[in-house]
């Protein structure tokens, strides 16, 4: 017998934002070890790379006349200025993962995040909060990749966005990194579950045949029920 309802199986769009210094790349490398079909959008970037990162894997580094032609364009899905540099979504491979099933999870700024709620407001906008500010500051100075002068900048923006929290659809404090994983990942898998993916409900079976299953004692003799 077939199933009763047909849902959509195509991959949800999930935004994942959060101060500077509140574990977005951390989370997103930890849910590798919870589920494997999910790709993580790779944003470009004015901004001069970190010590470790890498051109198209952590990032597209590129200048800002580059971004400015991508703008032009229409490359981008949002785009966002943060701490005196460009950051934005690139609109190509994202359509073609959600339509093969694969969940696209976008790492962007806050501004970006509220960008795209308009232009996309069917996604799954996830807020990551550190637990303290001073948790914050302590991670922000502990990257030991910025100048104090910039830590600061990022700091008051972080109170800022935090102002944000109530246009998103969950919130995570990261407080514990294994566990802020798994609830962005059960945020993640819920979607799966919603309402709004069912495209069909097979309820037109022919009366005939379910009221003859139940007036047959073998169909009922013939299931094994414990109790």
């Amino acid at each position: 017998m077939s199933k009763i309802i047909k849902s959509n199986n195509k991959g949800s769009l999930i935004v994942l934002s959060g101060p500077s210094g509140s574990g977005k790349d951390s989370v997103c490398e930890r849910l590798k070890e919870y589920n494997n079909n999910f790709w993580v959008s790779i944003s470009c970037t004015t901004r001069e790379p970190r010590e470790g990162e890498e051109n198209g894997i952590d990032y597209f580094f590129i200048t800002k006349d580059e971004f400015k032609e991508k703008v032009k364009n229409q490359e981008l899905l949002e785009y966002a200025v943060y701490n005196n540099n460009y950051y934005g979504t690139p609109k190509d491979k994202i359509n073609e993962y959600l339509n093969n099933g694969i969940d696209v999870i976008l790492v962007i700024e806050v501004q970006g995040a509220l960008k795209i709620k308009h232009k996309v407001p069917e996604a799954v906008f996830i807020f990551l909060m550190p637990p303290t500010m001073k948790d914050l500051i302590y991670r922000l100075k502990n990257r030991g990749t910025e100048s104090d002068e910039k830590i600061i900048n990022r700091f008051k923006e972080a109170y800022k966005e935090i102002n944000e929290v109530t246009k998103y659809n969950y919130v995570v404090i990261n407080d514990d990194l294994d566990e802020a994983s798994r609830k962005v990942n059960a945020i993640i898998e819920s979607q799966k579950c919603m309402v709004e993916r069912i495209e069909e409900v097979y309820l037109n079976n022919p009366e005939e045949e379910i009221h003859e299953l139940l007036m047959d004692d073998k169909y009922f003799k013939n299931i094994n029920v414990k109790f």
